[in-house]
């Protein structure tokens, strides 16, 4: 290798480095805000988004299009939260079905936010998946549509299942 492409490979290397680091001052407490209410475990949702930024840094020179970067990062962590419950419904759950929460986290959530939160994660993936997408973060049914890889009619009818069955649960809890 000469002079010339070792300047270019370090170049590229801080190159992903900075935009990275951008995007995560930018996007990362929304990943992991998105990992938490897939996963309902704080710890689980930063590996998930830590996990994100790594492989979008690994793979930054071969990213086609750096302005898709934050959909590969929201993609990749959805597939993240979808690993992490597939390992998780192999685990053996605690007799009451929920996964324990801190004390902190019990003393910050208001018993309305918990219901909510907790019907949220009773709902199978995919619905939580359409749910959250469409109102945590605001995306539009073809947005959400692009981030699931499905029809924005499935995304539709899946988040109109979603909230009725939360809804349905939360008349039954109170």
């Amino acid at each position: 290798m000469d002079h010339v492409d070792t300047e270019h490979a370090g170049a590229g290397a801080w190159t992903a480095e900075r935009h990275v680091t951008a995007l995560y001052q930018r996007h990362a407490l929304s990943l992991a805000r998105l990992a938490l209410l897939m996963l309902g475990d704080s710890g689980a949702a930063e590996d998930v988004v830590q996990d994100a930024f790594l492989g979008l840094y690994r793979r930054w020179d071969s990213l086609a299009d750096p302005s898709a970067a934050p959909a590969y990062l929201r993609t990749s962590v959805l597939n993240g939260c979808r690993t992490a419950m597939r390992r998780r419904s192999r685990r053996e759950v605690p007799p009451d079905g929920r996964p324990a929460e801190s004390a902190e986290a019990a003393v910050l959530l208001g018993e309305q936010h918990r219901a909510v939160l907790a019907a949220i994660r009773r709902l199978p993936a995919r619905q939580r998946e359409a749910l959250v997408l469409r109102y945590y973060l605001d995306m539009t049914e073809s947005q959400a549509a692009d981030a699931m890889r499905v029809s924005r009619g499935t995304v539709k009818s899946t988040t109109s299942r979603a909230v009725a069955a939360v809804a349905r649960m939360l008349r039954e809890g109170s």
